[in-house]
Formats: structure tokens, C-alpha cells, sequence
């Protein structure tokens, strides 16, 4: 399962005096058991869709063309918005920058960034220095003594 999931709840329609109205989605992102919320309107869906051809080969999106704006046909759009962007994060084990961006997602680690982030020895020894008689191996002696020094004597640490 993928950490990222989203759902679109709900619409609004907008209506301002410089432009005609305007149907805005409000988009719920749960990521890691952390919820925000994001608003898009239907261009910001239409130009993320071109950018991601770019990439990835996206879902078909909704129509552009809506010839009702009756609530009927926004729950129509709104289903089908919700469904391309679950599609997208089902289709694809990376996702795209742009679309993370889109989803004001802006710390995703990718599957490959957690496999590089493994564990590393700090020393590695060729013989098991508790097995050998100090005599056999000098090198693992002085870590030994150095480690010895610095549990049981602290204080005498340079600062």
C-alpha cells in the first residue's frame, strides 16, 4: 500500500466579479498519518495532466467541456477527479515531483532514498579479537585497549 491517499470530499462553486464562476475541489492528502488539504480548480487538474504525459502515462481525466453546471454533473467531474489521482498513485511506485508538488506534498522520501539509508559497520574485523591471544593481532589490541580506556577511564579523555 502506497503512504500516499487521497480523496476528494467535496466542491464549492466560486463566483467573483472579475471572472464567471468557477468550480473549486477540495482535496483531502493523507500521507503517513498526517492529513492537510488542498484546493484545484479543473485547470489546475487539466494542466497537471499535460505535465504528467511528460513522464508517466497518466488515466484519462474528466472532461474540459461541462455543459451543466447542475450539482448533478460537478459530482460526476468531482468522482472522476478522485479517480485519476488515486489511479496515478496506484499505477506508480514513484511518484512524479509534479505531482507531489500539485498535492503540496513536499517531503516524499522515495523507495530508493529509504534503501540507501541502510546500516554501515564503523569497524570491521577481520578475526574475533576475543577469540585471539593479544599477541596474534596488535591492531585489534589497540582498539580493544582504546576502547577499554575510554569506558573505564573517562576522565582522562582529551577535550
Amino acid at each position: 500500500m502506497h503512504p500516499v491517499s487521497v480523496s476528494i470530499p467535496s466542491f464549492r462553486f466560486e463566483n467573483n466579479s472579475v471572472e464567471k464562476g468557477y468550480t473549486v475541489f477540495k482535496i483531502d492528502v493523507l500521507m503517513n498519518g498526517r492529513q492537510h488539504t488542498v484546493e484545484k480548480r479543473y485547470s489546475e487538474f487539466h494542466a497537471l495532466h499535460k505535465m504528467l504525459k511528460k513522464s508517466i502515462k497518466p488515466p484519462e481525466i474528466p472532461s474540459k467541456h461541462v455543459r451543466n453546471w447542475i450539482p448533478k454533473v460537478l459530482e460526476q467531474r468531482r468522482q472522476g477527479l478522485e479517480f485519476y489521482l488515486q489511479t496515478i498513485i496506484m499505477e506508480n511506485e514513484v511518484l512524479p515531483k509534479i505531482f507531489l508538488d500539485f498535492l503540496n506534498i513536499r517531503h516524499f522520501p522515495s523507495v530508493a532514498a529509504c534503501l540507501k539509508l541502510s546500516h554501515q559497520p564503523v569497524l570491521l574485523f577481520l578475526r574475533d579479537p576475543y577469540l585471539l591471544s593479544p599477541a596474534h593481532d596488535v591492531f585489534s589490541n589497540v582498539v580493544i585497549e582504546g576502547v577499554i580506556h575510554g569506558v573505564f577511564y573517562p576522565d582522562l579523555q582529551p577535550r
